[in-house]
């Protein structure tokens, strides 16, 4: 009985992983690719050799295999020009190509060129992923602590490092690949030499959401149903839009779904005891800076070099910082929790003053928080060159070393974190803005 239910487990995982079902989901929204077949030149699949990105066999996983025993069966006019567009057969449809919207920041790849038929899909689920990418944890995060609630953004903070860096562990153990190309259209290739089991996307998507109807219901005055409905929407369009993306298997979104309610329902009830410890002892930042190094040593020695290193070290240094910078403004009675008489907080009424000043302080924070990172990525990446013994002239090849990478993430994103919940609130008090 426990063989036969381990069986079907293992089918049902199979199923979920074939990359089949993602190439046929990002049909159905209009993806069409752009697959060079030339290299592979109808042999069998595994003498066909390349990077997986442009068309070529990049393993030969059951799949692939799949894939081409199915496309050496089929008639040659599924292959226009040199162009294949996921389904034998079809021809392309008409539009100008597009280009994966980043370059991989690891082996600079910037992916292959695909069309768009549905640009209301690709531009709604462009905005899901980016929901899991730096440029909205820069802008949420701080917007979060300055402009609504500072005790909600931190405890926020706190969530998304546990979850991040659990997921990213994770992968390093899995080792997963990402979803075979072809048939998967890569629109993104940003995050493609990192594994994919399980989605981290999906892990921050669900993690962030529903976190924060947790921290601000009951606290804020709000109905509970808009509250649930808005943080389902949110994890929905993250999850989904990494299958769209190409980026992700239907079971590394399930899982990482899972994976993340998971962490929540072990370690949120600690959430308050971490966070008073955190603002009150006077050994908190020996403790914080301690355990995030540790855990980073741990992290680093999982797997070899990938983009995930220093993914996982800017997310320690981030958690760093902002636990820093908060533990110092309980110190001098900066941004304190109000009084537990005054809650729960009432919505302000939304006026032209209101809106003015939050954007004023919106801009003027991440202006510093801008310019924090130029300044310490101009002079941490040549003094971590310079102690490693790294040549310095080609940043994003010096990069690619794991004694460049990691320091430099570390030290800049902790920066950016302290400087986020201490120097920004501090300068707002100064001019006015507080």
């Amino acid at each position: 009985m426990a063989s036969d239910l381990k069986s079907r487990f293992e089918r049902l995982c199979e199923h979920l992983k074939d990359p089949h079902h993602v190439a046929w989901f990002q049909q159905m929204c209009g993806v069409k690719g752009t697959f060079f077949r030339n290299r592979c030149g109808g042999r069998e699949p595994p003498s066909c050799k390349g990077d997986g990105e442009n068309g070529a066999v990049a393993g030969i996983t059951h799949a692939e295999r799949r894939l081409h025993t199915t496309e050496l069966s089929a008639k040659r006019d599924g292959c226009q020009n040199g162009v294949w567009n996921g389904t034998v057969g079809t021809e392309l449809a008409p539009g100008s190509p597009l280009k994966p919207r980043r370059r991989n920041s690891l082996t600079g790849d910037v992916g292959q060129e695909f069309l768009i038929e549905n640009n209301l899909l690709y531009y709604l689920f462009s905005f899901g992923t980016e929901l899991g990418n730096e440029l909205f944890y820069i802008t949420f995060f701080p917007f979060c602590i300055w402009n609504v609630d500072p005790f909600v953004g931190r405890r926020l903070i706190l969530v998304w490092v546990w979850v991040m860096y659990l997921g990213q562990c994770t992968k390093d153990v899995v080792r997963w690949s990402r979803p075979a190309s072809p048939p998967v259209i890569k629109l993104e290739v940003f995050y493609n030499s990192e594994y994919s089991m399980p989605s981290t996307h999906a892990m921050s998507g669900t993690a962030i959401p529903f976190s924060l109807f947790l921290l601000t219901y009951g606290r804020w005055q709000y109905p509970m149903v808009m509250g649930v409905l808005m943080a389902l929407s949110w994890c929905v369009l993250v999850c989904v839009s990494r299958i769209y993306m190409g980026m992700h298997s239907i079971l590394d979104v399930i899982a990482g779904f899972l994976y993340s309610i998971l962490i929540l329902v072990v370690f949120y009830p600690a959430l308050d005891a971490v966070d008073t410890f955190n603002q009150t002892c006077c050994y908190a930042p020996l403790a914080i800076i301690s355990l995030h190094l540790a855990l980073g040593l741990f992290s680093f020695t999982l797997d070899t070099w990938s983009t995930s290193r220093g993914d996982t070290a800017q997310i320690l240094g981030t958690g760093v910082g902002i636990a820093l910078g908060f533990h110092l403004n309980h110190r001098l009675g900066l941004l304190m929790d109000p009084p537990s008489w005054q809650l729960p907080f009432t919505p302000p009424l939304i006026s032209i003053a209101l809106l003015a000043k939050t954007l004023v302080r919106l801009l003027v924070g991440l202006v510093v928080l801008l310019l924090t990172r130029a300044v310490m990525k101009a002079l941490t990446i040549p003094l971590v060159c310079r102690l490693s013994g790294v040549p310095s002239d080609d940043v994003r090849k010096a990069r690619q070393h794991t004694e460049v990478e990691l320091p430099y993430r570390y030290i800049v994103y902790g920066t950016i974190g302290f400087n986020c919940s201490f120097l920004v609130p501090l300068l707002f008090s100064y001019i006015g803005l507080s």
